[in-house]
């Protein structure tokens, strides 16, 4: 039923978050539209839109209480590749389902920054003369795993998260995205795991050997249930694990201790989801949320169909592609029907540019140091170069219709050490990315072409996902310009989840456009920017820094992390900003304004769409009219 995470979802940078930070997913071709016009007709063109749509950020307001009943009807762009817990880490569309019937142990208020109970309480014990912190959590008495359809009700417990800590996440054989989270680093530089230990069946603690900033962030994670996990491991070793609840599984054999029961899976087709009447979560007349009964996720590969089936009035939202917006504005409920049209009775709400941003990374991985780009990659100047010819404002302007703004700083506003005053200094600018170029021994020969100090061309492959038209038009805006001073790049359209394999296991790739989320915490991606990290995307699992920058990122990540003094701690996190928009190994590239639609016979007072926590649709009920 959700469209965008919640605060609860947005814990650690998840490989499963992939994609889904700033770029919809569009049909466009590239529309010619010189920067003088867009500049003319910018500013008065976005009011008059936004004058026709509705403003309307979450700030902290209670949700009302509702009426029960109804169906969601949703569309969905991609089948789940699997229903497994941890298989799901790899894929987007299949993390979002499996996360229906889960709960994080705590959310994090984005408003209030602070975090609160989830699935448990916590209690943070610090001990300032032993210089060690403990993180307690107590499971609610309330939460249970459930099967569809069945009274069975069985206790979330300790072992459920000991279990997945431990076996799942903190076995590398496994590849799970959290296990990099599980170690933190000592005054004298050793790295130890952070173990868990068992108080009662409802309680566990997280001993940590030294006070860190953010005890929370570092321990807060979602689990599966040990029943079923453990038992496949303890008969069938690691395979079995990987192969429990594939796409093959009767859907009502997966337990939930989250909203939704998926109860129903046709491929092509759909997928159903009932209310989980167990869930803690309710309202003050103790009904368990939703208040929706059954959400249908109808399999919707086509942009353009999903459009008009929206249109239509078939599916409840639609997020809206840049080219859709004028149709779907001038469709909204008063407007149709003066124009004669019926089955259009929806509202569209808009929010500011999106937090996060995909960016464009360069392959630095050793193993391909044969290679021609590697030696290019590997030169912070050649990196440089490249922002120098990312020209976003033409890409703002032909694929996003002005509707985006440059994403031009690291952390993002809401981080608490975001600083207005460090911002990317390799803007667009191609004279500046020949001289950089230059400085490093390419040079254009008489034909125009740039060749480096050896004489080879300077020609690589930018890899984009195959489904995603607005990823390719961007991706020609920038093969354009690089042409434009003798660069060629080749774009890839890939198959998402051959770029996953690309970036974790075989590392067979050489620039690529990607997301990881948004840096809400400056601790945040602890297996992302930590050289040791696997998702260090362009050189992943260093055993020791291989770079003298990498290694001074890892000593203020580790100092950062330890510092919960803000001012000190302002000064680590500066620096560290400042390094990574210096070496770049992402290249951001922009926000977009983002506009969802809503049919109205849903009511609007517990609806709210905002940049922070994208459209909340949870509490959602139909009207009483």
């Amino acid at each position: 039923m959700k469209s965008a995470p919640r605060p609860r979802n947005i814990f650690f940078f998840l490989l499963a978050l992939l994609l889904l930070v700033c770029l919809a997913a569009a049909c466009t071709s590239v529309e010619e539209v010189s920067l003088e016009e867009w500049e003319a007709m910018t500013v008065a063109g976005l009011e008059e839109l936004l004058a026709q749509t509705q403003f309307k950020p979450w700030q902290g307001e209670e949700f009302v209480t509702g009426q029960p009943g109804g169906t969601w009807l949703s569309g969905f762009t991609a089948e789940p590749k699997t229903f497994n817990i941890l298989v799901a880490e790899l894929d987007n569309e299949s993390s979002s389902i499996v996360m229906m019937n889960l709960d994080y142990l705590v959310n994090y208020d984005v408003i209030a920054r602070q975090f609160t109970p989830q699935a448990a309480f916590f209690e943070i014990d610090v001990d300032e003369e032993e210089g060690t912190l403990r993180v307690i959590y107590t499971l609610r008495d309330d939460l249970y795993w459930s099967f569809y359809n069945s009274p069975e009700k069985i206790p979330v417990t300790s072992d459920d998260v000991i279990f997945w800590y431990d076996v799942i996440q903190g076995d590398r054989t496994f590849n799970s995205s959290a296990y990099g989270g599980q170690f933190m680093s000592l005054e004298d530089g050793s790295r130890v795991r952070i173990p868990i230990v068992k108080i009662d069946d409802k309680s566990f603690y997280f001993p940590f050997p030294r006070i860190v900033a953010n005890p929370l962030l570092t321990t807060n994670m979602t689990f599966g249930p040990s029943f079923i996990y453990q038992r496949a491991f303890e008969e069938g070793g690691h395979q079995a694990v990987l192969d429990l609840f594939n796409i093959a599984t009767d859907p009502t054999e997966i337990p939930s201790m989250g909203r939704w029961f998926l109860t129903e899976y046709v491929p092509g087709l759909r997928l159903v989801f009932r209310r989980n009447p167990n869930y803690w979560e309710t309202n003050a007349q103790g009904h368990s949320y939703p208040y929706v009964e059954t959400n249908v996720v109808q399999i919707l590969p086509d942009l353009n169909t999903q459009f008009l089936v929206f249109l239509e009035g078939r599916i409840e939202s639609y997020s809206s592609r840049p080219e859709d917006l004028d149709t779907l504005i001038q469709g909204q409920s008063g407007q149709a029907r003066q124009r004669g049209r019926r089955n259009s009775d929806y509202s569209v709400f808009n929010a500011e540019g999106s937090l996060g941003a995909s960016f464009w990374s360069f392959n630095q991985n050793p193993r391909n140091s044969e290679e021609n780009h590697y030696l290019w990659f590997s030169q912070k100047e050649f990196r440089q170069a490249m922002s120098c010819i990312l020209n976003r404002d033409r890409i703002i302007a032909q694929v996003y219709r002005g509707l985006a703004d440059p994403k031009l700083d690291f952390f993002a506003p809401p981080n608490p050490f975001y600083n207005d005053d460090i911002q990317l200094q390799y803007t667009y600018d191609p004279q500046r990315a020949i001289e950089l170029l230059a400085s490093i021994g390419i040079r254009r020969d008489e034909g125009g072409i740039m060749r480096d100090w050896r004489g080879h061309a300077i020609e690589f492959d930018l890899t984009i996902t195959s489904d995603m038209a607005t990823l390719s038009d961007m991706a020609s805006i920038l093969a354009d310009e690089a042409a434009q001073i003798g660069i060629q790049i080749n774009i890839r359209p890939t198959d998402f989840q051959r770029i996953v394999e690309q970036l974790t296991f075989t590392f067979d790739w050489q620039s690529v456009f990607i997301g990881l989320g948004v840096n809400f915490w400056p601790t945040g991606g602890s297996n992302v920017w930590p050289s040791h990290g696997n998702l260090h995307l362009w050189h992943p699992n260093q055993e020791s820094p291989y770079t003298e920058w990498e290694a001074r990122v890892d000593v203020l990540y580790n100092e950062g992390s330890f510092t919960a003094d803000p001012v000190r701690a302002q000064v680590i996190w500066d620096e560290f900003q400042s390094i990574l928009l210096e070496e770049l190994p992402v290249i951001y590239l922009l926000r977009s304004r983002t506009f969802y639609a809503i049919q109205n016979r849903w009511d609007f007072d517990n609806f709210y769409f905002d940049n922070l926590n994208g459209a909340e649709t949870s509490y959602l009920f139909l009207r009483r009219d």
